[in-house]
């Protein structure tokens, strides 16, 4: 839902941009085509899901899904993919694209940009992206925004509501304030959530009928903008917040990576995990737990439980979850031994081992497998998986690489 707002978003703002075109229909049909092409461009990198049936699972999700298709380099025929469909699919649009220089113009750079706000947008997340391939095939985390995002729908799709025509304006109005009302009733979101997102969309709303109706959708972006902001200078405080818990809980060890995960519409919690390295106990550490950046206000307690809160007291600001340790000379000789657990390794950030499977626990715990769990053990005598992309190990550090 994230990358068809902002797609259409950016359509949208294109098209206003534009000078009005002399003839209605056509300026209708130029409306429709940059709506179209936005939307697309912004959904095209998913594509590459069709590629999962290539390894068995979980491998062929975790290598292939945010693959090529979500570089910049390979972003370059998905343009040119998207236009081809447009102009052989639509004709309309394609005697829009022949007789009009500029709507063509409009058009291909709508692309262009939905492909790179799709990468930016997956870039926010722990999930984590790699758009420099073949150069750099390093995965690269935000670790600012929650995966699915709620802030993102509600600014963006009241702004986009109401530019709708009346018969769905009103109906998608009620859909993006009911999807809020829904997630806080599942637990989803605390009150105070809640209440800034509805905050939010009446900001968006007051601007689309006081400044203009591209205002309103402007700012509706800017307010997303200023989101990632405000995530940016929380996750610091946060991740300075982790880094002085784990010099107590692990002296001595060194801290190779915090990725974090902050709870949705909540700059107060944040779900943590740590790789840590001690190289005299020729031993490595991961650990995961829940912080709140200001207890006093917020405590730890009432981080919604239906995304990993914990009980503590009102002063409690932070809390671990589980710690594992393992040998290094361990986990390095079943990299070299298990051609499965070396893929895996090609996406796995917090790699946790137990009776024989592997689970990256930035998804959910240890003892509960995830899309990201493998059965290594299982799999010892069978094929090596292939193809694999060659996407750097974000754990190398731990191979010593």
């Amino acid at each position: 839902m994230t990358h068809s707002l902002v797609g259409l978003a950016l359509g949208e703002l294109v098209d206003r941009a534009l000078p009005a075109p002399l003839d209605a229909g056509r300026g209708r049909l130029r409306r429709r085509l940059l709506l179209a092409t936005g939307l697309l461009a912004s959904n095209f990198p998913d594509l590459d899901l069709v590629l999962t049936p290539l390894l068995p699972a979980p491998l062929g999700y975790l290598i292939h899904h945010r693959g090529h298709t979500h570089t910049l380099l390979y972003a370059l025929p998905q343009v040119a993919l998207l236009l081809a469909l447009l102009w052989l699919l639509w004709p309309g649009a394609r005697r829009l694209m022949k007789d009009d220089r500029q709507a063509r113009r409009a058009v291909i750079g709508t692309a262009l940009l939905g492909m790179v706000l799709h990468l930016s947008f997956d870039g926010l997340n722990v999930y984590g992206v790699h758009p420099f391939h073949p150069f750099d095939s390093r995965w690269l985390y935000g670790d600012l925004v929650f995966i699915v995002e709620p802030v993102f729908w509600t600014a963006l799709g009241v702004g986009l509501s109401l530019l709708a025509g009346p018969r769905l304006r009103w109906p998608l109005l009620a859909f993006f304030a009911a999807m809020p009302l829904l997630f806080t009733w599942l637990g989803f979101l605390q009150l105070g959530s809640l209440a800034g997102l509805a905050a939010l969309g009446l900001f968006v709303a007051a601007a689309h009928r006081r400044i203009g109706a591209r205002a309103g959708l402007v700012t509706a972006l800017l307010l997303c903008v200023g989101f990632v902001g405000v995530q940016g200078v929380a996750g610091q405080m946060a991740r300075a917040d982790v880094r002085a818990a784990l010099a107590q809980a692990a002296p001595g060890s060194r801290v190779l990576d915090i990725p974090l995960s902050s709870f949705p519409a909540n700059p107060l919690c944040w779900s943590f995990a740590t790789v840590s390295e001690d190289a005299a106990a020729g031993s490595y550490g991961v650990r995961v737990g829940v912080l709140s950046l200001a207890p006093g206000l917020n405590p730890v307690s009432s981080c919604p439980a239906r995304f990993g809160g914990v009980a503590g007291s009102r002063e409690t600001a932070l809390v671990w979850k589980f710690s594992e340790t393992r040998s290094l000379a361990e986990f390095r000789a079943l990299q070299r031994n298990n051609c499965h657990f070396d893929a895996w390794l090609r996406f796995a950030r917090v790699p946790s081992l137990a009776k024989g499977a592997a689970t990256d626990i930035r998804f959910g715990a240890p003892d509960q497998p995830n899309f990201s769990t493998l059965p290594y053990a299982e799999r010892q005598g069978a094929p090596c998986p292939s193809p694999l992309a060659g996407w750097g190990y974000p754990r190398a550090d731990l191979l010593g690489w």
